[in-house]
């Protein structure tokens, strides 16, 4: 399976063959297989990788010296020398043991899907949480392989595996590595402090979060800049946002919302990433709504889609408030664009249309208010008229002889959590007003 050569801007450091290894007992269709390979191949493209060729090897059960076993493991070391790569990158991740039997064996830079991810995260921090958060992952994920990446760090040259840590931090024996991911951790406990310092300013002035999330490359870093005029960098890359931008997104309304741009996720996100960047992720924890931007061009969005679900899921925010965001309906194919469908409110949107992105904002405007509603309250109840204040802005009141009538535009999620004794005393007294139900 020959993937045409992969060209990248400029003189690529490393020269790749892309491997996977396919168990027969998972049963996993062909377009699944090349999905993931297609994945790695751009994951490397993204690093400033060149992919020569891809090689997919199926067996019954994982070979646990050689990974792919030693007879392919050959094929691959001949294949490199024939084609002049110095890198095999697996789709899978190997352990420190199959890393230094393969690196021994090939005489290749060996680099598995995680180290990729991990890599590629090392690029893009930018600012001090970012980079705080990379090395942690780095070395809680090489910390058990050390043995096994002797031939790595003995390398000239640099290139993937290489950035993040560096040689001389990857070279510390295994307690002063243990010390220097403690240090991390309470310098992410600090940044995680500053964070919900912030948060809870932002809940006492009752302004509402919206967190952007997504499969990696989904648009939402565009989204985020044509809704809200801001310059966050997005191409069509993997992983092109690391660190979170918040900004402030103006509503039909006229109120502000901060919107907030966080990482995308990807199939088999290595678990020591997610630990390492919770402190960022805790944004969508706290979000008032969630905007799942799903890619409509591709044709694994079902899968994608599910992907993020079980992130969601990890990080405890799965129930969350939530809207699905179609974007690229423009580059969907013919016809694909009437499929589309998910629980729960749905829009299709292209980040380039200006009407779409308008009903975008009436959608989050509606989800986030729950629209107007009008309450007759006894003028007796300070409790009730404490609590109407307590659920939305009040845009009218008027006593109307012991009652008094409230006009008010209802934050919906605070209805749901404060409205039931407001629905309590409403269904007792089974009050209409103007024919509607209150």
């Amino acid at each position: 399976m020959k993937p045409p050569v992969h060209e990248v801007a400029g003189q690529a450091l490393d020269k790749a063959i892309v491997v996977s290894l396919v168990l027969k007992g998972d049963r996993l269709s062909d377009d699944r297989v090349q999905h993931s390979l297609d994945e790695l191949i751009r994951l490397a493209d993204s690093a400033g990788v060149e992919v020569l060729h891809s090689v997919v090897q199926s067996k019954d059960s994982i070979d646990s010296k050689w990974f792919i076993g030693k007879g392919k493991a050959e094929e691959v070391r001949d294949l490199a020398v024939q084609l002049g790569a110095n890198t095999a990158i697996f789709d899978q991740e190997l352990s420190g043991a199959q890393v230094r039997n393969l690196e021994h064996a090939l005489d290749l830079k060996i680099i598995d899907r995680t180290q990729l991810i991990l890599d590629i995260f090392a690029q893009r921090a930018k600012t001090r949480e970012g980079f705080l958060q990379v090395e942690l992952a780095q070395l809680s994920y090489l910390l058990p392989r050390l043995s096994g990446h002797g031939v790595n760090l003995s390398r000239l040259g640099g290139g993937i595996g290489t950035r993040g840590p560096g040689e001389t931090k990857l070279e510390m024996d295994r307690r002063h590595i243990r010390n220097r991911i403690s240090e991390l951790r309470h310098s992410l406990q600090e940044v995680k402090r500053h964070r919900e310092l912030h948060r809870e300013r932002r809940k006492k002035t009752g302004v509402y979060q919206v967190a952007l999330v997504g499969y990696t490359n989904a648009g939402k870093s565009t989204l985020l800049n044509r809704m809200t005029s801001a310059d966050v960098y997005a191409e069509n890359q993997l992983f092109a946002t690391l660190d979170p931008t918040s900004r402030a997104l103006r509503l039909p309304s006229g109120q502000e919302v901060v919107l907030t741009d966080t990482v995308g996720f990807i199939q088999n996100l290595p678990h020591d990433l997610v630990a390492a960047f919770r402190a960022t992720l805790e944004e969508v924890n706290e979000a008032d709504l969630i905007l799942h931007v799903v890619d409509s061009a591709s044709e694994m969005r079902e899968r994608q889609m599910a992907v993020v679900d079980d992130v969601l899921l990890e990080l405890g925010a799965q129930g969350k408030p939530r809207i699905t965001v179609f974007n690229k309906i423009d580059k969907a194919a013919d016809g694909s664009g009437a499929l589309l469908s998910a629980d729960g409110d749905s829009l299709k949107v292209s980040a380039f249309s200006e009407t779409d992105l308008e009903l975008l904002k009436l959608s989050i405007q509606e989800k986030l208010m729950g629209g107007t509603k009008r309450f007759l309250i006894p003028a007796a109840r300070g409790d009730l008229i404490s609590l109407v204040y307590r659920l939305g802005d009040v845009l009218e009141q008027e006593i109307e002889g012991d009652d008094i009538r409230f006009d008010v535009r209802v934050k919906q999620t605070e209805f749901e959590k404060q409205g039931y004794m407001l629905q309590a005393f409403i269904a007792q007294e089974a009050i209409q007003l103007e024919g509607e139900s209150y």
